[in-house]
C-alpha cells in the first residue's frame, strides 16, 4: 500500500512519547514539515491541505508528539539561527 507524503513525513519525522507533558504545537508541527520537506525536495502542501490531513492522523491535542530525525535538526537550526 503507497503511503501518502503525510504518512512518510510523520514516520520520518515524529514520534510519540505520551510520558512527556511537551508536545508540538501547530506552529512548530508545520514548521517542521516545512523543514522535511525542504531537505527531502518534496513539495510543500499549502497549510490548510497540511492540517485537513494530519485531522485524520494525529490526535487534535497532538498529546505526546515530538519531533526527530534530519528535519528536526533543520527545524531548530533555522528557528534559532544564534545556534550557529
Amino acid at each position: 500500500m503507497a503511503h501518502s507524503q503525510f504518512d512518510i513525513f510523520l514516520q520520518e519525522a515524529t514520534y510519540l512519547d505520551q510520558t512527556s507533558e511537551h508536545v508540538l504545537d501547530r506552529d512548530r508541527l508545520y514548521g517542521l514539515y516545512t523543514s522535511w520537506c525542504f531537505i527531502n525536495q518534496q513539495p510543500l502542501s499549502p497549510e490548510d491541505s497540511f492540517w485537513a490531513a494530519m485531522r485524520d492522523r494525529i490526535s487534535p491535542d497532538r498529546s505526546g508528539l515530538h519531533m526527530k530525525g534530519p528535519a528536526a535538526t533543520d527545524y531548530i537550526m533555522a528557528s534559532y539561527p544564534g545556534l550557529v
